[in-house]
């Protein structure tokens, strides 16, 4: 059976490659961005703007009363924020944290009363390996995917019993345009330069266009988790994120064994 997609941040990036990847199975894909000529190749589109949350629960609205359900919604849109911990400002944080979370936010929650009235659904997250493991100089972005990782898994726990799956995606780097147009950054501070945040501002602009991951095979991975009875509440994707991941898991485990006797004396007397 053929799905209904709801995509936002669709007209680049992951965004795009798994609207056109689910477009070109036969899928129905409401494709959504802040400029909508930007998704206008697409049969089904729709201007969004994920701060507004009135637009959001009208695009969303439209989107179920055209085609009569939506069983995929993609939390796509987003974009990164280079800079140390001490060079962001409140203003440049929270216009992150507007997009990157509360963005995500607004849809889920505009979407869940149709899905679970439908009694079925998927919520996909885009994430990133920096909503598990946090960068020096990506300080605010990992905040956002952090916070992202933390809500998506108490949604799924909230929304199991109504047949919804929630599956986060934490990509590594792939050859998208986060590195370019969907980065901003934060005014530098010299006290920095050198240090592995400093470095960071340096070398991530240069990565565009030479990352070494495909967004259209990661497009492919996402449809088959999408299609599976029993999806993953995580899905890294692309060999460096994979490695990466472990091994923070692997620290983690060891840092608890470390501390355990201390860790675990903590009864009341």
């Amino acid at each position: 059976m053929s799905k209904v997609w709801f995509i936002t941040g669709a007209s680049t990036g992951f965004g795009r490659a798994l609207a056109t990847a689910a477009t070109k199975r036969g899928d129905t894909v409401v494709a959504t961005a802040r400029d909508i000529a930007t998704v206008a190749d697409f049969p089904h589109h729709d201007r969004l703007d994920v701060t507004d949350d009135d637009q959001v629960r009208a695009v969303v609205a439209r989107a179920v009363r055209e085609h009569g359900r939506i069983d995929v919604v993609v939390n796509n849109a987003g974009h990164g924020l280079l800079g140390v911990t001490e060079e962001v400002t409140d203003d440049e944080l929270r216009a992150l944290l507007e997009t990157n979370l509360l963005g995500a936010w607004r849809v889920t929650r505009a979407a869940l009363p149709y899905l679970r009235e439908q009694r079925g659904g998927h919520i996909v997250q885009l994430s990133s390996v920096g909503g598990v493991v946090g960068n020096p100089g990506h300080a605010a972005y990992a905040t956002s995917k952090f916070a992202l990782e933390g809500m998506s898994e108490a949604l799924a726990g909230e929304v199991a019993d109504f047949g919804i799956h929630v599956t986060l995606i934490e990509p590594g780097p792939f050859r998208t345009d986060f590195a370019g147009r969907s980065i901003r950054e934060a005014e530098p501070n010299p006290a920095y330069g050198g240090t592995p945040g400093g470095d960071l501002r340096e070398r991530f602009p240069n990565q565009n266009g030479r990352q070494p991951n495909d967004p259209d095979k990661a497009a492919a991975a996402i449809i088959e988790v999408v299609d599976s009875p029993h999806p993953p509440l995580r899905l890294p994707l692309g060999p460096e994120a994979v490695t990466r991941i472990r091994a923070k898991l692997r620290d983690q485990l060891a840092a608890i064994d470390e501390w355990e006797s201390l860790a675990l004396d903590t009864r009341v007397e």
